[in-house]
């Protein structure tokens, strides 16, 4: 078969293609990085035509042209499944909404359970002499994604790195109903950012608990950056990957020498993730990089696969911690952060490794819009707080003020601990609301430890 003249006969233009899309349709814009854009821009200037088009996505880049029309909020509603600042802005305007996942389950709410979807528009790599497009970085649910789609539009992205991966990786051409040859923008960036003092202390704190040989999955923030650069510069050796998100930390690590996989007892010699995102450094690396694995998130995810891998280390954040150790990932009291994601799945199949360790870190304040220091180890969540992780599943908690490992221990223990990597300035208040809260011994005050 010529898959060159059957790319001829499906190839269009962003306009053209986005005049399938009718008043009342859902569609979906795929995952990241690889997110609809010339596409996108097309449809918002049908604004004027259309209303009630509701559209599936995640971990917003750039900001959308559709948020940009007129009344966009009643043309266009974006339905996230984890959220970023551009998303949190959109919810503050009415036009955009969360939808709670955990992230391992996302390609079975598409087969089983979402609303077929009208129209999959989303980015991907050139097709291949076999007609072949590659997912790049982000295979996450976009199989399932397209199982369930009725109009199949891929905006083809030369600029987009090739990421090798199993069955679930790409899309063939006689899969596609319509392909756009994008303006190729430039890959989209999410900055690092700088490690602060606070995440140098952490970052140590927890390296010094990652043996030779472990498998690692790590988070992203200033925090999980700083922990990838340490073990970039430590003595550590024979480390793995499996990860939701490669971050560049990763690739820092791997060009240290400190990453072979060889120990994994699944996917020997491979790093395996769902998605990536990052800058030009992390996209050359994955770029045709045999060692790189990319997987769909109910394999990176399952709980089932992480506690197959030994010495498996989780690291990730926390917006805010209660006294109880109800870990709150997503929100601050009633605003939205980001989404449930993956933690809970690593925080449960870290401790079910052998060997392994669940970390969930986070700076013991912040400076409020006031200027006031605000502790973020609290006597109980604030109302609308979602739990992230439960009390039951919470392992190793740190601050710059320490680590603890709450398991096994009753709840005046943990009050104990969890006040121990408070700020010294916010102890005696978070002492005197665990004891109303009856979660007190005073044991610590009488053995003079406080």
């Amino acid at each position: 078969m010529n898959y060159q003249e059957m790319y001829k006969k499906k190839l269009t233009t962003a306009d053209e293609a986005v005049k399938v899309v009718k008043t009342g349709d859902w569609l979906d814009y795929g995952w990241c990085v690889m997110h609809a854009r010339d596409l996108d821009k097309a449809l918002a200037g049908r604004a004027e035509e259309l209303t009630d088009i509701k559209i599936r996505g995640g971990i917003l880049m750039w900001p959308l042209e559709i948020a940009k029309v007129p009344n966009a909020k009643e043309k266009f509603t974006w339905n996230s499944w984890h959220s970023g600042g551009l998303e949190r802005k959109m919810m503050t305007e009415g036009m955009a909404f969360y939808g709670p996942i955990r992230y391992s389950e996302l390609p079975r709410y598409y087969r089983e359970h979402v609303e077929p979807i009208d129209v999959a528009m989303f980015q991907v790599a050139p097709m291949n002499e076999h007609g072949w497009f590659n997912f790049g970085i982000a295979t996450s649910h976009l199989r399932a994604m397209i199982e369930k789609s009725k109009v199949i539009i891929v905006e083809v992205n030369p600029k987009l790195p090739y990421c090798f991966g199993g069955h679930e990786s790409n899309i063939h051409i006689s899969e596609i109903d319509m392909v756009v040859e994008s303006t190729n923008p430039q890959m989209a960036m999410l900055p690092s950012g700088d490690a602060s003092d606070v995440d140098e202390i952490v970052a140590n704190l927890i390296v010094k608990e990652i043996p030779d040989n472990a498998c690692l999955q790590l988070g992203i923030g200033g925090m999980p950056n700083a922990i990838g650069t340490l073990i970039a510069k430590s003595d550590l050796k024979g480390l793995g990957v499996h990860t939701e998100m490669y971050s560049e930390g990763f690739v820092d690590i791997a060009n240290a020498g400190k990453i072979t996989g060889m120990n994994k007892s699944l996917d020997r010699g491979l790093q395996v993730y769902s998605f990536a995102a990052g800058g030009q450094k992390l996209y050359d690396y994955l770029n045709n990089n045999p060692a790189c694995y990319s997987a769909p998130v109910d394999y990176t995810n399952d709980v089932r696969v992480i506690s197959q891998i030994d010495n498996f280390m989780s690291i990730n954040n926390a917006v805010n911690i209660d006294l109880f150790g109800q870990i709150c990932s997503e929100t601050a009291g009633l605003k939205h952060i980001s989404g449930a994601g993956g933690q809970l799945d690593f925080v449960m199949g870290a401790y079910l490794s052998e060997g392994g360790k669940s970390f969930v870190c986070l700076s013991s304040t912040v400076t409020g819009k006031d200027g006031k220091l605000v502790s973020r180890l609290l006597p109980v969540l604030a109302p609308g707080s979602v739990v992230t992780d439960t009390r039951p599943t919470a392992h190793y908690i740190v601050t710059e003020y320490g680590m603890v490992n709450v398991k096994g221990m009753a709840t005046w223990q943990r009050a104990e601990a969890i006040i121990s990597l408070a700020h010294p300035d916010f102890r005696e208040e978070l002492i005197e609301q665990a004891d109303k809260m009856l979660i007190w011994r005073k044991s610590r005050q009488q053995r003079g430890l406080w």
